[in-house]
């Protein structure tokens, strides 16, 4: 009692003041020879002793005695069923107001910072952002549209830079689920010893390292929401195995922890490569695949639908309108291997190179589409042979080369795929100062 921040002061059953502490004087002013007195009859007005008949507790009482404020808490002693005596509780009112102030600041700091996490998982695209005239792209549309309102897990299959994410966010935009997070985890990004620890999370003290307090994953953050696991065929084995768990039970269990937590989580996925190669290679459980592509949309590539790259260009480039017709032309013959995502930055390139009342002209291209401009034959709108098959072959090599890994492994897995040697895929990789 003599260290306490709170002020003491405890009496009897007769209502005699038994003890104080320090901090009781401090507050109240009352000095320590009340002891031994009755309370009543030293301090008229005191509610203590109406405790000791109520037998009722009190909490956050205001008192005012001398000019001095403060709020007193007040219990019964109770002792085998008898009430022995009572004892109060003061602090301070301008402690209280202190606690009170600094309590509301940090309110308002979780307020903001759950502002800002909602903010940060709000999704940016819909389906009326995804530009397009091609049937196929909007019998894809029109299906994620049906399977968004439901709780169906998605794949989405894809080339690189096809716009998967941008399916997904829309999916999420118009489920039943919107104004809960979106949640994308770039599956290839994350080190395999690390995402089991940031998709499930770990338990107070589950390895040398971890937060003291535990950490929640990716699953619990994105609860009543969505995650979004892109490049979801560069997962191991092993943590494809507990999301199918996850899939199938709707529970998740943080590392180092024996219980459960339940999770209500929509799963979308993505990949650019082709799952039934991994499962017959070993490296994608084929139960998982089944599970995950209840719903599968495949995203065509540009150079599928080239009739879209006017559209996709007037977007981009906005305000400005004045595209040189040999640009335009050149834009739609040329196939894209980085598909939309290379097309719009060619063309923020090429504004950020023209002056604003400019008209955008070949040179204002990027220096290596420039290249494959000269390759082209104006007249004829084709490449001569020679030049069309390096170009067919840059650009396949390009293609498949990007949605690859860099390990010999995946080099090998390309030349396999490309029907030739390794030593010829580095020479043509050479060849075409392509790395």
């Amino acid at each position: 009692m003599e260290s306490m921040n709170d002020g003491v002061l405890v009496i009897d059953r007769a209502g005699v003041v038994k003890t104080i502490n320090p901090e009781y004087s401090r507050i109240t002013g009352v000095t320590p020879d009340i002891i031994g007195k009755s309370l009543i009859s030293y301090r008229p007005g005191a509610k203590l002793p109406e405790t000791l008949v109520s037998g009722e507790s009190q909490v956050g009482v205001y008192r005012k005695t001398h000019n001095r404020e403060y709020v007193v808490d007040m219990a019964p002693v109770i002792v085998e069923d008898e009430i022995v005596g009572a004892v109060s509780v003061c602090k301070s009112l301008n402690e209280v107001q202190l606690l009170t102030r600094e309590l509301e600041k940090q309110r308002q700091r979780v307020k903001e910072l759950q502002e800002q996490i909602s903010a940060f998982h709000k999704v940016r695209y819909t389906f009326e952002d995804i530009i397009t005239n091609d049937p196929k792209m909007k019998e894809r549309i029109s299906i994620a549209k049906k399977t968004a309102t439901t709780d169906l897990p998605i794949l989405i299959k894809g080339e690189s830079g096809t716009g998967k994410e941008l399916f997904a966010q829309a999916i999420h935009h118009t489920s039943l689920r919107s104004a809960k997070p979106f949640i994308p985890v770039n599956c290839s990004a994350i080190p395999s010893e690390m995402i089991e620890n940031e998709l499930f999370g770990h338990s107070e003290g589950a390895f040398p390292g971890a937060f003291e307090e535990g950490k929640a994953g990716l699953f619990e953050m994105a609860d009543g929401g969505t995650l979004f696991l892109d490049e979801v065929s560069d997962l191991s084995l092993d943590v494809q195995a507990k999301l199918l768990r996850v899939l199938q039970e709707g529970a998740i269990r943080r590392i180092g922890e024996a219980a459960e937590r339940r999770v209500d989580v929509r799963i979308v996925a993505s990949t650019n490569r082709d799952l039934h190669q991994r499962i017959a290679k070993g490296l994608f459980r084929n139960d998982f695949m089944y599970r995950l592509n209840t719903v599968v949309l495949q995203i065509p590539p540009l150079r599928d639908r080239k009739a879209d790259i006017p559209f996709i260009a007037k977007s981009v480039l906005s305000a400005r309108e004045d595209v040189d017709q040999e640009v335009m032309t050149f834009l739609t013959k040329y196939d894209w291997p980085g598909n939309v995502r290379e097309l719009r930055n060619v063309l923020d390139f090429a504004m950020c190179m023209a002056d604003e009342d400019e008209r955008i002209i070949i040179r204002h291209l990027p220096e290596i589409m420039q290249k494959q401009y000269r390759l082209y034959d104006e007249e004829t709108e084709v490449f001569p042979l020679y030049k069309a098959v390096e170009a067919a072959e840059r650009t396949i090599l390009e293609s498949t080369l990007q949605s690859s890994g860099t390990t010999v492994e995946d080099r090998q897995e390309v030349a396999n795929k490309l029907g030739i040697s390794l030593a010829t895929l580095y020479n043509k990789m050479k060849k075409y100062k392509i790395r």
